[in-house]
């Protein structure tokens, strides 16, 4: 799985889930969650990403990079499931996850297709002249990886919060998890 300790205690600090998602999208990942063999649902609002902030490091210059991008941001909303075997979800589960990115101001801007194995998919919302949210929706044969960032941040930035506030390092079968950990050495 992608996410280890670091993920597991932010997640375990949420009461309230503020998914920000139409109801179809809600149901479409609640349905999902039933059919995975392990599920990890991290939900940060404004408040939560400032509390969990306040575990970064003004000392550290990385940390610092993301205290500060985090300030700006309403949510991160990030959900993973894991499967035993291909085929237990569908190619309509992913059109219903997809609902995250749909509305004024959406606009597909990356797609990444293999007949193999992973498939990837980057929506940015526009908000006048800055991006107001980014979602990420990562597809592989026996898992599914949804990353909703709620709030204005630059698409570069988006490579520094990979790996904090449990949002993965993703790569081409490399995914690595906050302590830098290779997927298959998992």
């Amino acid at each position: 799985m992608r996410w280890r300790a670091g993920a597991v205690v932010i997640a375990a600090m949420m009461s309230a889930h503020l998914w920000a998602m139409d109801d179809s999208a809600m149901a479409g990942l609640d349905k999902l969650a039933q059919r995975a063999k392990e599920s990890v649902d991290v939900t940060l609002d404004s408040s939560m990403l400032q509390l969990a902030s306040e575990f970064l490091s003004s000392d550290d210059p990385d940390q610092a990079r993301v205290k500060k991008l985090v300030s700006k941001l309403k949510g991160v909303y990030v959900r993973t499931f894991e499967f035993d075997r291909e085929g237990q979800y569908s190619a309509s589960d992913v059109e219903a996850v997809r609902g995250l990115a749909k509305g004024p101001g959406w606009a597909r801007i990356v797609g990444v297709k293999s007949l193999k194995d992973d498939n990837a998919e980057v929506y940015l919302k526009k908000d006048g002249s800055q991006v107001g949210g980014i979602v990420v929706i990562d597809v592989e044969p026996k898992e599914l990886t949804v990353v909703h960032i709620e709030g204005p941040i630059n698409p570069e930035e988006l490579s520094e919060l990979a790996g904090h506030m449990g949002i993965p390092k993703m790569g081409k079968g490399k995914a690595k998890t906050e302590k830098g950990s290779n997927k298959g050495d998992q």
